[in-house]
């Protein structure tokens, strides 16, 4: 079984497995590349499994805030150098939906076709219009302590950011060891809120045009996408969506059913 390790713009890409196809793992908050050690091993014997961690968010590295631009060019030069031939399929949870749905309208040529979980069409009118007043205080509520715990860590004390944010982590039951949270990680939400380096203002609105499963966790206090995106996916040739009975991180809480599920999706969407 093939696996290799190359470091592109300071960060460390994991290849592993074979195949003619290239899978790209991408993880959100407040995770790693290890998130994707279970898929990692269902897929790589019949697919190119490439993942890291995205910069900033490696607490044994410095803190590196990352604009759109910039992660978008990172995906560029990543993709291009792990798959310079064929476009790539694009597994995405969380932030990192958010950034590989930017690079996938940006550059739709090099992706083939995305897994996206549990992040729909976030920055859509019909989202925005499918949250309840209850469900905006709650968004506003943990994003913006984040963002908080990102200033307060990188200007005041990295202690007190650290604090803030791995409770933060504990009250949504995220899965990650608290040593490997920080508030380095929280920069896309200080991007969010504060407009951190140019925050999200230039980001497309999600249309994507390759075929898209989108898996998400029912068992939220509110979800990540409108019923229009689902209603959209659910009617596009090639394209489907699963509800699973989990949280957010649906790959850690139903890890088998949620490997079979991208196994046979992607053996069938070529």
């Amino acid at each position: 079984m093939t696996s290799s390790l190359r470091n592109i713009q300071g960060i460390d890409i994991f290849i592993e497995g074979d195949g003619p196809h290239t899978v790209v793992m991408i993880h959100g908050w407040p995770d790693t590349h290890r998130l994707w050690d279970g898929t990692v091993a269902a897929l790589k014997s019949q697919y190119r499994c490439v993942r890291f961690t995205l910069p900033g968010f490696d607490m044994a590295q410095p803190a590196r805030a990352t604009s759109l631009a910039q992660m978008t060019a990172l995906f560029s030069a990543i993709v291009e150098a792990v798959s310079p031939d064929q476009p790539v399929t694009l597994l995405l949870h969380d932030w990192g939906c958010i950034f590989g749905y930017e690079f996938a309208m940006q550059h739709p040529t090099r992706v083939a076709r995305m897994v996206a979980v549990d992040i729909g069409d976030h920055n859509a009118g019909a989202f925005l219009k499918s949250l309840t007043a209850r469900a905006r205080r709650q968004v506003f509520a943990y994003q913006f302590w984040l963002a908080l715990a990102w200033t307060l860590g990188g200007a005041i004390s990295g202690a007190l950011g650290n604090r803030m944010t791995r409770g933060m982590a504990r009250a949504m039951r995220c899965p990650t060891e608290p040593s490997r949270i920080g508030w380095q990680m929280n920069y896309p939400y200080a991007m969010q809120w504060f407009g951190l380096l140019g925050g999200f203002r230039g980001a497309a609105q999600i249309s994507p045009a390759c075929p898209v499963l989108y898996l998400y966790g029912a068992r939220k206090p509110f979800m990540f996408h409108s019923p229009q995106w689902l209603a959209l996916l659910t009617a596009r040739p090639g394209c489907a969506v699963q509800a699973f009975d989990t949280g957010h991180w649906v790959m850690v809480e139903q890890p088998a059913a949620f490997n079979a599920c991208v196994a046979a999706w992607l053996a069938t969407a070529h």
